[in-house]
C-alpha cells in the first residue's frame, strides 16, 4: 500500500489537506572548480565506537562528483570509507595524506582542523 503523503526531510508527517503533496527540492548545484572549494579536513571519533575517521567537509557540487573525489581519496590513502551527505569519510587518521592529495590536485583552500 503506497502512502499519499510521504514524509520528507523538513519534518512534515501528515497533512489534513487532501490536495497537499510534498515538493521535492530539486537542487542540481553545479560543482565548483577545485580552486574555489572550501574544504575542511578533520579527525572524528563520535558515534563510531572509538574508531577514528578522517572527515572532508564543505564540498559544493553534485553527488556524483563527491563520490568520485571520495573514491580518489580512498584509493590514495589505501583505506575504505564513504561519500554521502556532502562529506567524505576516510577510515583512519589520514589527515596528512588527504591534505597532501588535495593540495597537489588543485584544491587551494583546504583547512586542517
Amino acid at each position: 500500500m503506497s502512502k499519499k503523503n510521504k514524509p520528507d526531510t523538513k519534518g512534515f508527517v501528515y497533512s489534513t489537506d487532501p490536495n497537499f503533496s510534498f515538493e521535492e527540492e530539486q537542487t542540481t548545484a553545479e560543482t565548483l572548480l577545485p580552486a574555489q572549494q572550501k574544504l575542511k579536513v578533520k579527525l572524528d571519533t563520535k558515534h563510531r565506537a572509538g574508531k577514528a575517521v578522517t572527515l572532508v567537509e564543505g564540498f559544493v557540487g553534485r553527488e556524483d562528483d563527491l563520490e568520485d573525489l571520495g573514491k580518489k581519496l580512498k584509493s590514495f590513502c589505501g583505506t575504505g570509507g564513504s561519500a554521502k551527505d556532502g562529506e567524505i569519510i576516510v577510515q583512519g587518521d589520514q589527515r596528512e595524506k588527504v591534505v597532501q592529495w588535495l593540495l597537489k590536485n588543485g584544491y587551494k583552500n583546504v583547512k586542517k582542523l
